[in-house]
């Protein structure tokens, strides 16, 4: 976690909404359906816009995404690779 963030993430107003968010999508992956970890920020966050509520805390800006599509987003690894997806009982099928 960048410096500049650390007291956003561990603040009491992000937790309240990241857990909102969470239980809203039933805690499964927006983009492959498998268990969500992580409530990511689709316009990242900048030191100039994270005490932005209309950015940081934003329904309309967050995504909940498994690990390995999160990883895909900052990373661009992609754990099934092109054409493929994880179905409901998190077996790898075509897309």
């Amino acid at each position: 976690m960048k410096t500049w963030a650390k007291s956003f993430y561990k603040g009491r107003a992000w937790r309240k909404c990241r857990d909102a968010y969470f239980v809203s999508k039933h805690g499964l992956c927006e983009r492959c359906g498998r268990p969500g970890k992580v409530v990511h920020h689709k316009i990242y966050l900048t030191p100039d816009n994270i005490h932005d509520p209309d950015v940081s805390l934003n329904w309309e800006n967050l995504e909940l995404l498994c690990q390995d599509c999160h990883n895909n987003e900052h990373h661009g690894i992609k754990p099934t690779g092109d054409g493929l997806k994880f179905d409901e009982s998190g077996d790898l099928v075509e897309a």
